[in-house]
């Protein structure tokens, strides 16, 4: 089948999930969707190893034809940081900057080392000897969170203004963050370069950096053709061609295409938006905000539908789920520790909501970002008790990913629910 098809097939199934949603389980619809393809995989499972069917094995073998990693890393990427970075509040945010900062800094990298040494301490009772290093490359990918699963959920749920514009924040930049981090480990793992402490800042700088310079760039030149522009439709394809053409430019450059996205649609959300609104373009900005809620609609139904099918192309076994259960707890208490210490700073100059902290640790989300870091691990080529380094990895993150967004996704809502209550009754 056409891979073209195949895509189609698959966003049509998307669709249909959440359709259904409405009149049985009523959940969120990225829950829904996620939980949906998970049950379709374990159907196929057993389908191919218990009955055989032929059309089964058909299915899985071209869902193991997609490269997770090029479609999401490469391509769907650009467009819901892009979108998600339009809905934010620039005004709202600079009153968070700080604590904002923080956690995409500190508490990335934190997160990243305390998961790395925890889970090495994990695989080396469990019998798995497996170096530090690589250990550290899976705390780089797990840690970040990711704002695909993140926005989806926490919009959804109405959380308060305060915390709801740190978890969007912190989950838009610290995504970027963990790729360069992800990106810094993987070169030090898998290439001959001499891990100077000269080289890492070099590595890092270019990407980080890089990254917000060419986004702000990438913004005010859409800036000034979108004010220029008379055609409504000709403005609507000049937002298009920023998370396409200027994400692809970025990667091609070298630097951090995320953060340039997630740059470029703050200030198209804010500084251009606002300036249309002066010049009575009430229309056109209703317009591109209407397209860009379609888009992120769509690519997010997509993207965790494959998310929950991405089990089908995975060998299986039962120490590698073991495994995968116990790093659960692992990043949790990783994303605890990253958040709980930078607040115990926080409340000495400002008065945050009692439960910041938890829903912060419990909506911190993990979803295809986390993921297409994984499958982009070169396989074949290191193996660990007959395992490859590759899968082991990817069923890991994959454990890690689907209790995050089933489990922890739909059971954030208490949390959100005591949050508003306190506030409501002060």
């Amino acid at each position: 089948m056409d891979t073209w098809y195949l895509l189609c097939f698959l966003s049509a199934t998307a669709v249909l999930v959440a359709f259904a949603n409405q009149f049985f389980l009523n959940m969120q619809t990225t829950i829904a969707i996620t939980f949906g393809a998970v049950v379709i995989s374990l159907l196929l499972i057993a389908a191919v190893k218990v009955l055989g069917n032929q059309t089964a094995v058909a299915v899985s073998r071209m869902l193991g034809t997609i490269d997770f990693k090029s479609l999401l890393l490469d391509g769907m990427l650009g467009p819901l940081l892009f979108a998600g970075a339009l809905e934010i509040d620039l005004r709202t945010m600079r009153r968070h900057r700080w604590e904002i900062t923080v956690l995409v800094l500190f508490g990335t990298l934190a997160s990243t080392f305390l998961v790395g040494f925890l889970i090495s301490w994990v695989m080396q009772l469990m019998g798995w000897d497996v170096p530090l290093i690589y250990c550290l490359l899976f705390g780089a990918l797990i840690s970040p969170t990711d704002p695909i699963a993140v926005l989806a959920i926490i919009k959804q749920m109405k959380a308060p203004p305060s915390i709801s514009i740190q978890v969007e924040g912190e989950s838009l930049f610290n995504d970027g963050v963990g790729l360069v981090v992800f990106t810094t480990i993987f070169a030090l793992a898998f290439t001959r370069a001499e891990p100077t402490l000269g080289n890492i800042a070099d590595l890092f700088l270019t990407e980080a950096l890089g990254g917000i310079l060419f986004g702000m760039l990438l913004a005010i030149v859409a800036h000034f053709l979108l004010i220029k522009s008379n055609d409504g439709n000709i403005r609507l394809l000049l937002t298009f061609c920023i998370p396409t053409a200027g994400f692809a430019l970025a990667n091609l450059m070298g630097v951090s295409g995320a953060l340039a996205m997630v740059v470029a649609g703050i200030f198209v959300g804010n500084v251009t938006r606002a300036k249309s609104a002066s010049m009575a373009r009430l229309s056109s900005i209703r317009n591109i905000r209407n397209f860009w809620h379609a888009v992120d609609g769509v690519l997010n139904a997509f993207l965790f539908l494959l998310i929950g099918l991405l089990v089908v192309t995975l060998p299986v076994t039962w120490q590698q789920i073991l495994l995968g259960l116990l790093a659960v707890p692992t990043v949790l208490l990783a994303r605890f520790v990253s958040v709980g210490l930078p607040y115990l700073a926080f409340r000495r100059f400002r008065r945050y909501d009692k439960h910041s902290v938890a829903i912060l640790t419990w909506g911190g989300l993990r979803g295809g970002l986390a993921l297409a870091m994984a499958a982009s691990i070169p396989s074949g080529r290191i193996f660990f008790n007959g395992v490859d380094l590759h899968t082991l990895l990817l069923l890991i993150t994959y454990i890690v990913v689907i209790f995050s967004i089933i489990v922890q996704g739909s059971s954030i809502k208490p949390l959100i629910r005591s949050s508003l209550v306190a506030r409501e009754g002060l």
